[in-house]
């Protein structure tokens, strides 16, 4: 995200057509209106909103008896902040790279948590597999192995409603959810297996260990270096993406 201050965003929005004349108490229409502001903790946000940040406070709104209202720098007239104007701020919380909201900004907005769904897929099966049950097995996993924000969103597995074969779940999986895993544990390739229930199949595992397929480490380095050694290598099993199988064993077994 581009980092602008809240008047660049008004003169920006002039600039593309948008409608931003001042607005007075006698002028505020009582139609909702709602900003969407897509991964909010992207830019600076104290920035971004500037002294915007007063305005949208619920006392300080236009109609209310301690409102306010700002000089925009451009056109010097004054700005307020309806009630009817809502705010929407997504966020990823999984994502510790980016910048938590500061507390003057926090308590201006409430908060409420959209966890993954895996109940709207309890209906997609494919040859006996519960999508949902699988996603959230996965999540349970993951859970346990980092935290409740790294879980699976039940957007990647929607598509399969509409075409619930395995070549469409082993695309999910193969282009979505391997690459997502391996980001969230640094290629450890060994809980990614866990996550998975890999140690438990009795038939392809998704990772396979080891160096399967690949030069030998006797061949490697001889049989003085390679004892000594712990085969590191890792793959993703071509075999298991297709394999219905797998993904049932993902599901694991009541014990």
């Amino acid at each position: 995200m581009t980092r602008f201050s809240w008047p660049e965003l008004l003169k920006g929005l002039s600039a593309a057509g948008v409608d931003l004349k001042a607005v007075g108490p006698t002028e505020i229409n009582s139609a909702p209106f709602v900003l969407i502001i897509d991964e909010i903790n992207r830019g600076n946000v104290s920035r971004i909103f500037g002294e915007l940040i007063t305005l949208i406070e619920p006392s300080k709104r236009l109609g209310a008896k301690e409102s306010l209202t700002v000089t925009l720098p451009y056109s010097k007239k004054p700005f307020g902040v309806p009630k009817n104007v809502y705010l929407i701020g997504t966020m990823n919380t999984a994502d510790k790279s980016l910048t938590g909201l500061d507390i003057a900004l926090r308590r201006r907005f409430v908060f409420k948590e959209m966890p993954a769904k895996p109940e709207l897929l309890d209906k997609v099966t494919i040859s006996g597999l519960s999508v949902g049950q699988m996603l959230r097995s996965i999540n349970q996993r993951i859970e346990v192995l980092l935290d409740r924000d790294h879980c699976i969103g039940h957007a990647y597995f929607l598509p399969l409603d509409k075409d619930r074969s395995i070549e469409r779940l082993s695309a999910i999986f193969k282009q979505q959810v391997l690459p997502l895993l391996q980001e969230y544990f640094f290629e450890d390739w060994e809980r990614i297996g866990w996550v998975l229930n890999d140690h438990r199949t009795k038939g392809e595992p998704f990772i396979r260990s080891g160096g399967h397929g690949s030069t030998s480490l006797a061949k490697l380095f001889g049989l003085e270096v390679a004892g000594g050694l712990r085969d590191t290598r890792w793959a993703v099993n071509e075999a298991a993406l297709t394999s219905i199988d797998s993904y049932i064993n993902i599901v694991g077994v009541s014990e």
